[in-house]
């Protein structure tokens, strides 16, 4: 999973074309985190594709492709020490480098937080969103769905003496309840637990994680890996019986609305990865790596 740095053609590119290099920024709150200091840049030796990245533009040559993501979900997307340097890994990450390695294109990636990302899309700063994002019916209006790559269910992790007390989401009624902002998971409990003491939506995951630790939160709910990947690096805390499907569908790419050829080239790519067996091996290599970190 070590990221690999090397140079393309882009000098030579940027005489005969126009070269255009989306950015980072937030729909909304000011907790807009694009930490560009930490940007990691994925790229390849092929020769470089022309994408659009808008349909009602002119076709221009790009030689990047901008990944918007929120970097605190591991094993999906995390921070970690790779040959001394911080850099952003994970194994949405590796779907984002097969992406515009079969699109032979250069990587650059940008961290948002979560609730930011399709506002970051819709305003052309990010080519593309992977965070283990779920294509629901809302964020379909404003934002165009690859195939999904992984079905995940969700946990709730609890302090460790508290976990074995509950066996269903009926069972945090009355309890304080922190949520990723923006999430599938924020809905869930707002639909489905309807006497909790309160909801808190954060954007970050630490800071959750901090939170039930310090007794902020009863419980925090989030997709199972990133559930099992905390509880196994934290001793105070501990992954709870309940388990619930993703009724909504699982994760996918979110595209710009309307760009039809990029959905088609990153689905290219996803039935790639499913047929290959790939996307299993990352997961798998992701969790190790996230497990490194915490020792």
């Amino acid at each position: 999973m070590k990221k690999i740095f090397t140079k393309s053609l882009i000098i030579t590119l940027a005489i005969s074309t126009i070269v255009l290099v989306g950015g980072c920024t937030k729909k909304s709150t000011g907790n807009e985190s694009d930490t560009s200091n930490k940007t990691a840049t994925e790229s390849t030796e092929n020769n470089k594709e022309t994408v659009n990245t808008n349909d009602s533009e002119s076709t221009e040559a790009k030689t990047k492709l901008v990944l918007g993501t929120s970097a605190d979900y591991p094993p999906y997307e995390f921070f970690a020490t790779v040959d001394g340097k911080e850099t952003i890994v994970g194994f949405d990450i590796d779907i984002a480098k097969e992406i515009a390695k079969d699109m032979g294109m250069e990587l650059e990636i940008k961290d948002i937080t979560f609730e930011g990302l399709l506002g970051a899309l819709a305003s052309d700063k990010v080519d593309i969103v992977i965070a283990g994002m779920t294509p629901t019916e809302k964020r379909k209006e404003s934002a165009d769905f690859s195939k999904i790559y992984y079905n995940a269910t969700h946990g709730v992790v609890m302090k460790k003496e508290a976990a074995t007390q509950v066996k269903s989401l009926g069972d945090l009624n009355g309890k304080v309840i922190g949520v990723q902002q923006g999430s599938i998971q924020a809905d869930m409990v707002h639909e489905k637990v309807t006497n909790a003491k309160e909801i808190k939506e954060v954007p970050k995951i630490t800071d959750l994680i901090l939170m039930l630790q310090t007794g902020k939160v009863d419980a925090v709910v989030m997709e199972k890996p990133v559930a099992e990947s905390y509880s196994k690096t934290n001793s105070s805390i501990a992954l709870t019986s309940i388990e619930v499907s993703d009724e909504a569908g699982g994760s996918a790419v979110a595209i710009k609305k309307g760009n039809i050829e990029l959905v088609k080239k990153v689905d290219e790519t996803i039935d790639r990865l499913l047929k290959e067996g790939k996307i299993d091996e990352f997961l798998i290599e992701a969790n190790k790596l996230a497990d490194e970190q915490k020792k």
